[in-house]
């Protein structure tokens, strides 16, 4: 029986850009990494945080940004269970570009007719 996840053609990882979009590409990926990064760590809040998003989505793409070792999840010990998501350091390396992307999105989004300019460092 074949993994759910497995792909029929295999992925082209030969470049930067296809890289970063196997691990940030998705509608969600850059809103949780964004939205813990904030200090929003519970699977509630992050369901809060993006509320367009199915439970389901939200916990695959949890699953992928851990698998890609983006952020971690912790399982505290209590009963009902406790989930907190953090950032790894590889993850933490990302927020400029997360940053990037949020800030050319909400200049977009203030006036489509203007070229964002960004404050790149």
């Amino acid at each position: 029986m074949k993994n759910m996840r497995e792909r029929k053609i295999p992925k082209d990882l030969d470049c930067g850009m296809g890289m970063i979009m196997e691990i940030i590409g998705g509608k969600w990926k850059p809103c949780l990494i964004h939205n813990i990064w904030k200090g929003h760590k519970r699977p509630s809040e992050l369901q809060r945080m993006n509320p367009k998003a199915t439970r389901r989505v939200l916990y695959q793409q949890l699953q992928e940004l851990e698998e890609h070792g983006i952020i971690r999840r912790e399982v505290y010990p209590v009963l009902p269970p406790k989930v907190e998501y953090f950032l790894t350091d590889l993850g933490l390396s990302l927020i400029p570009v997360i940053n990037v992307m949020d800030e050319w999105g909400t200049q977009y989004l203030e006036n489509p007719r203007l070229t964002p300019k960004l404050k790149i460092a």
